[in-house]
């Protein structure tokens, strides 16, 4: 899209109508009630996730996949429900079918849909109702922990539990779960329904707010525009130039980053690839619903931009100021409502293990990635060994052992309990269950206020490695221009005069915060260390060493500081 100004509540995506916006407003998900289907001996704690279908997955070689489904169908069967097996993508698989990867050690996963049996008007039956995968995957586990008696085989022992489990392969059965590309604020699973909030016109004239501290969550006050939420401001600082590489045997360091995408700004001009690729076929969410391009899809029709709009081009140019030199890939994975369905994060960074292991062998079709960054994560119900499976872990770090560092943001409820995939590394006192490795880092990264403290709303614990910069950080938006308009407007002189416009974007630039804003920061640093890499085939040993020297040079600086010990 090459308008100047693009407007929240202006043109939409062809063919877009009322449907399409109510539909984005439904959650993809559902809140997990912990005392829904209860296990003696096992805590569970809320998350949210997709209800008509769970993960399963088993080794390279597919043998434990079947094994798998029957169990799932089994327990479906319990509660009347059939279960079909598919790709993560939605194609249906038929008999014994099994996607392999091309590299060596990527597990396999597939979905399995959930489906109610139809009313039977012959024979009365009553429908079970629709289909809930926690259900389901509680009375796997009650099927492997206990016996016809009711009789608990693990004897209240968690160690034998999980081994119970694991001997059974239902540590290769999970939810679907729901993450979040989140700026700040609560969990949106939490929130009221939209359209059960007050009218926004209701609201009292913002210069006439209360004191911040008379308001009932603190933390809040990072939302709010001129305590670091999302706003204009004017960038007065030089513009980033590259210089050009003259050597034909190198090329630039390139960052993935997973999230809304990247819009138009003149500072991603031949920066940002947005069409990353793989055999022809894109990677990543490529349909209409893209906040970096339509501002205000979701929500009440008050021009409003949506809370999501613009985050992914805020991470670039946080990168671009970092690594001027770097390469960005532009990932799309979260809708304009910030949600990122684990189905298709999977997907996603399974190609791109294809991609980076293709570089490193020099075969054609492949992608250099040094550094990912990912600025999203979803709360656990049951983050034990042996109560959730490894698919995002084991993913994460076969790029991490093919020289990838991984960059995540720790999450911005202010709250202690460990995210996914933030907390996936062998934490000081985890109970996890993760092993150490000599592979490129695991980075999760908590957020700094302007002076050096520890933002308010960062999460915070042992799992947070590094804090760096993240709140009210200066970079840049689409030209967005939303309906909250400057509040006063007096012409004279032929000149327009008018304070400054809470939503109007088309200076380019704007201060924003998160958690989200911390971990770009940490990734350009360490880019920015990595400079140039050898254009063609690079042996995994050099990757790895080479970004471990970048990622210790970036953490023993001042800008990063000390999280847990390593």
């Amino acid at each position: 899209m090459a308008d100047d100004d693009v407007r929240a509540g202006g043109p939409l995506p062809k063919g877009w109508s009322w449907r399409d916006r109510a539909k984005g407003t439904i959650p993809e998900g559902v809140l997990l009630d912990p005392a829904a289907e209860p296990i003696d001996g096992l805590e569970v704690f809320p998350t949210v996730y997709v209800p008509s279908r769970l993960l399963v997955s088993g080794g390279p070689d597919g043998k434990l996949l079947g094994g798998g489904f029957d169990t799932v169908v089994k327990a479906a069967e319990q509660f009347g429900w059939s279960a079909k097996r598919e790709l993560l993508d939605g194609t249906p698989l038929d008999g014994d079918e099994v996607p392999r990867s091309e590299v060596p050690g990527t597990p396999v996963v597939v979905r399995v849909r959930l489906e109610a049996t139809p009313h039977d008007d012959r024979t009365g039956a009553v429908s079970p109702g629709m289909p809930d995968a926690w259900r389901v995957l509680q009375q796997i586990r009650r099927d492997v922990l206990f016996d016809e008696k009711g009789n608990d085989l693990s004897k209240g022992d968690r160690e034998a539990r999980a081994r119970l489990l694991k001997d059974a392969g239902a540590d290769r059965i999970g939810l679907d779960h729901v993450l979040t590309v989140d700026p700040i604020g609560i969990n949106p699973f939490a929130k009221t329904n939209p359209y059960a909030r007050t009218n926004p016109y209701a609201k009292t004239n913002p210069y006439a707010k209360t004191n911040p501290y008379a308001k009932t969550n603190p933390v809040s006050e990072y939302g709010d525009s001129g305590s670091g939420g999302r706003q204009p401001v004017s960038w007065i600082g030089p513009d980033l130039p590259r210089t050009r590489l003259t050597d034909g045997t190198r090329r630039r360091a390139v960052v993935a980053v997973l999230d809304t995408g990247a819009g138009d700004h003149w500072w991603l001009d031949g920066v940002v690839n947005r069409e990353v690729t793989l055999d022809g076929r894109p990677v990543g969410l490529h349909d209409d619903a893209n906040p970096e391009y339509y501002p205000d899809l979701y929500g009440p029709l008050d021009g409003e931009l949506d809370p999501v709009a613009g985050h992914g081009t805020f991470i670039a140019g946080i990168i671009r100021q970092a690594a001027p030199e770097a390469d960005i890939l532009a990932i799309r994975v979260a809708d304009a409502l910030g949600v990122v369905e684990e189905t298709n994060l999977l997907q996603v960074l399974r190609d791109l293990v294809v991609l980076v292991q293709r570089h490193r062998d020099g075969v054609h079709g492949g992608q250099a990635i040094d550094v990912l960054n990912m600025s999203l994560g979803y709360y656990h119900e049951t983050p034990e060994d042996g109560l959730y499976t490894h698919d995002l872990y084991d993913l994460l770090t076969q790029l991490r052992a093919l020289g990838t560092v991984v960059v995540v943001s720790a999450g911005n409820d202010a709250i202690d309990r460990p995210t996914f995939p933030a907390s996936l590394w062998r934490w000081p006192g985890s109970d996890n269950g993760l092993p150490d490795d000599d592979y490129a880092k695991h980075l999760s990264v908590g957020a700094l206020n302007p002076n050096g403290t520890t933002a308010l709303f960062s999460n915070v614990g042992p799992w947070v490695r590094r804090y760096a910069r993240g709140a009210s950080v200066v970079s840049i938006l689409p030209a967005f221009t939303g309906g909250i308009q400057a509040s006063a407007r007096d012409d004279e002189y032929d000149r327009q005069r008018l304070t400054i416009g809470p939503e109007d974007y088309r200076g380019g630039f704007a201060v924003w915060s998160g958690t989200s804003f911390a971990a770009p920061l940490v990734a350009g640093r360490v880019a920015a260390r990595l400079h140039t890499r050898p254009l063609q085939a690079e042996p995994v040993a050099d990757a790895v060493k080479d970004a471990a020297a970048a990622v210790d040079a970036v953490l023993s600086g001042p800008e990063v500081k000390l999280g847990a010990a390593d």
